[in-house]
């Protein structure tokens, strides 16, 4: 897979409006903002999604700073199509040269930006009442704690699993294609 810049873009011979651009960020994040025209097909979901009709097209894969799309090459790579294109900088680059992203200011925070949220303020409320009322409360920021550690060791975090059933969280947005 080819690493293109998004100044580059321009400068293929493919036109960009003949590229097919795939968001692999979660449906949240796709909801939050995307480039005009993208598919969001989330990471997990990429072995899974009909490709036969890339075949013969250029085939631009993002994600929100290109990180993920790196590490999904192996993943990408076994999907059969033409040229393949990973956006270096991914959406971040994209928006910082000036180029038009679909924004959903409605649509909520990301999920682990939720989790982040939720973490650090049972952190801070766990020292706070340990310090004000009784250590004990101190349970809140070892709970916080494990939850971050076993879902940085595992890759599983159950507080996103959890906040994804909430009724704002679930998925209402229609994929363009």
């Amino acid at each position: 897979m080819k690493t293109v810049d998004p100044k580059q873009l321009k400068k293929l011979a493919t036109p960009i409006d003949e590229i097919i651009i795939i968001d692999i960020r979660e449906p949240s994040e796709y909801a939050r903002e995307h480039i005009p025209g993208s598919i969001n097909i989330p990471l997990n979901q990429l072995t899974e999604y009909d490709t036969t009709n890339w075949q013969d097209k250029t085939v631009l894969f993002h994600c929100k700073s290109g990180n993920r799309t790196k590490q999904a090459q192996i993943l990408i790579d076994k999907i059969p199509h033409g040229e393949k294109l990973c956006l270096s900088g991914g959406i971040e680059e994209w928006k910082l040269i000036g180029n038009d992203v679909l924004t959903n200011k409605e649509a909520p925070l990301e999920l682990m930006r939720q989790v982040q949220i939720i973490a650090g303020s049972m952190v801070l409320l766990g020292v706070l009442l340990a310090y004000l009322i009784s250590p004990y409360f101190i349970i809140l920021t070892i709970i916080a704690g494990i939850g971050l550690l076993n879902a940085g060791i595992t890759g599983f975090c159950g507080m996103a699993k959890l906040l994804m059933f909430l009724p704002y969280n679930k998925s209402t947005n229609k994929q363009e294609k």
